[in-house]
């Protein structure tokens, strides 16, 4: 698929749930959020008849997002139902890591061929303030689990505040090097004032190759993270939601007033 400014769209990233197990301070509120209602929310059989519909217009590579992803039950059955669409080149997620200790052999099992882990800080009292509620221990389980498992390559998500010369920064590249993993350093943007980067380590941010499309938990498809535009698929159906998507994504980000990071999966 091309868009109308002559990208190749191969990449889709989908939001399987709004709900967090974390609260970290740049992405959600300490009391949390108010939730989507269980019917609002797209079921496996849904997400993965739009996933083949996309597959055969030429995505080839698929993301899970949350949310945290590893919270929506029966996620392993999702992963299995979607890795066996023909053409699916390239199917990942992005997680915390808090639950992946549990998950990692059952995901990749299914189909899950690796992973992203967020992980801002090495000094445990550092994690816990910015996720108000998180363990690191949890997590460093979890890319160990991962790692066993042959969810490779891994890579780290790491925000930073404008340097991955930060303390907490410096301390997670160490670790990388020393744990042969990839990291992937994101300065904290916001979206309904426009303010994005370019992902160090990482093809996020990039507008003028920006090859994605991304589907909310709720259905809504939106062909930039910066953007106010959603094409509901519901309302739609999957084919007109894909064109319209397709049709309209801006040569640029903007603005988004009506989405937030943990409702789009970022």
């Amino acid at each position: 698929m091309y868009d109308s400014f002559n990208r190749t769209i191969n990449y889709l990233r989908i939001s399987v749930t709004d709900r967090c197990n974390l609260r970290c301070t740049y992405c959600m509120p300490e009391e949390g959020i108010p939730l989507l209602q269980s019917k609002s929310i797209l079921s496996f059989e849904e997400l993965t008849e739009f996933a083949k519909i996309a597959v055969s217009h030429g995505i080839t590579k698929i993301r899970i997002t949350g949310g945290e992803p590893l919270v929506r039950k029966d996620i392993v059955r999702l992963i299995e139902m979607i890795s066996q669409i023909p053409g699916i080149e390239d199917l990942s997620m992005t997680t915390n890591g808090i639950l992946l200790e549990k998950y990692a052999v059952q995901l990749k099992n299914a189909g899950l061929m690796r992973v992203n882990i967020s992980l801002d800080a090495l000094n445990p009292d550092r994690f816990r303030k910015i996720t108000r509620i998180g363990d690191l221990q949890d997590v460093l389980r979890g890319i160990k689990a991962a790692q066993s498992a042959g969810l490779n390559p891994i890579k780290l998500n790491c925000v930073i505040k404008k340097s991955r010369l930060e303390p907490d920064a410096v301390s997670v590249a160490k670790y990388a090097f020393e744990n042969q993993l990839s990291v992937r350093f994101i300065r904290e943007m916001d979206l309904q004032n426009g303010i994005f980067y370019e992902v160090e380590g990482g093809e996020g941010g990039k507008c003028n190759t920006c090859n994605r499309l991304r589907l909310t938990a709720s259905g809504d498809l939106k062909p930039c993270l910066f953007s106010s535009s959603a094409y509901n698929i519901r309302e739609l159906g999957n084919e007109k939601a894909l064109q319209e998507a397709i049709k309209n994504k801006p040569a640029c980000g903007s603005l988004n007033h009506n989405g937030k990071f943990y409702s789009i999966g970022g």
